[in-house]
């Protein structure tokens, strides 16, 4: 594990989140906890249904499933198994290709309000066809928050070598203990990162978010409708993006190095510098300004941080000044929360 530290040095105070390992450090054996899980609801099962016109009606009828031994509305095994391999993309970034699923065992059913977290053994490795590449056979299991194995799904992916991606080139691994990817878990497992503690953050270094997001004019759409804004520019043929939703992008990229905040205490000076184009990729890179003690919470920091979003032209599209509440060391439900 010495080699797996999740941000690289840009420049002096400067550093580019990176996720995900090269094919080279995995090996046959290793246990990957990831990290965060997910919570599953019924309208999440009920969407999944109908937007792929499953017309199995016992994920979406409830009546009828009350009638039947689950009692309740099943899940969508199709949806738990999009939950499970996206939630291990932490850990497998530099996956180019699924190059098969040898066997899907659905082993306990999911309901509205479970909770699910993943964990993948490495099981296989192997060199490609390509030389970018190489072959790993992979087995994820997913279990609900009462520890219950749920499924489990045996496969094979490929995946990038070193420096075979395009932010590979320039980018030095910043090997510091606060940097590193996992932690040690239970019979030797890695655990996924959730972001830097308070001690962790210095004054006037910079993190680059990364990767971006891309915000279109669709998904614009649909958080402007479910906020009651029915002004025409968000909704019309040729939509501008829905300025809230873009501070809130802005906000979300941040949360890969602040992931272990306790909650946000407020924005100041929010700036919208120019719209957001349809399609357009943000990236976002956030600089420490400032840190404290909390007065009333030994257990916690306050940060402050300022933040800009920048287009693809690298001009901002968002800026804004923020103070957050951070756990320390060791503190926090992290451990009763299996993190």
């Amino acid at each position: 594990m010495s080699g797996f530290f999740g941000y690289a040095k840009r420049a002096p105070y400067r550093y580019r989140e990176r996720f995900g390992l090269a094919f080279e450090e995995f090996e046959i054996g290793q246990v990957f906890e990831h990290r965060p899980g997910v919570d599953v609801t019924q309208q999440d099962n009920l969407e999944e249904a109908l937007e792929t016109q499953n017309n199995a009606q016992l994920h979406y009828d409830s009546h009828y499933a009350r009638q039947t031994e689950w009692a309740h509305p099943l899940g969508v095994s199709t949806m738990t198994i999009q939950r499970l391999l996206g939630m291990t993309s932490r850990t497998f970034y530099r996956r180019r290709n699924f190059l098969g699923l040898d066997e899907i065992a659905m082993t306990r059913p999911v309901f509205g309000g479970d909770t699910l977290y993943a964990c993948t053994r490495i099981t296989g490795k192997a060199e490609g066809g390509d030389t970018r590449v190489g072959n790993l056979s992979l087995v994820t299991e997913g279990h609900n928050q009462h520890g219950k194995r749920i499924a489990k799904i045996t496969y094979r992916i490929e995946v990038f070598r070193a420096g075979q991606l395009p932010e590979d080139e320039h980018l030095a691994i910043a090997e510091e203990e606060r940097f590193r990817l996992y932690h040690p878990g239970r019979e030797g497992a890695l655990v996924e990162q959730t972001g830097l503690y308070f001690e962790d953050f210095v004054e006037g270094e910079s993190f680059e978010h990364w990767p971006g997001m891309s915000i279109d004019a669709a998904e614009s759409r649909r958080h402007a409708l479910r906020s009651l804004e029915i002004n025409p520019r968000y909704s019309c043929a040729t939509p501008q993006i829905f300025e809230p939703f873009v501070i809130g992008a802005v906000t979300a990229l941040t949360t890969r190095t602040f992931g272990r905040v306790v909650a946000n205490l407020g924005w100041t000076e929010v700036a919208l510098p120019r719209p957001v184009r349809p399609g357009e990729t943000i990236r976002a890179i956030s600089t420490v300004t400032g840190k404290r003690e909390s007065a009333k919470r030994p257990d916690q920091g306050i940060l402050h941080v300022e933040t800009s979003g920048n287009g693809e032209d690298d001009t901002p599209v968002c800026r804004f000044k923020r103070a957050l509440l951070v756990y320390k060391q060791g503190l926090g439900p992290y451990a009763k929360a299996g993190y």
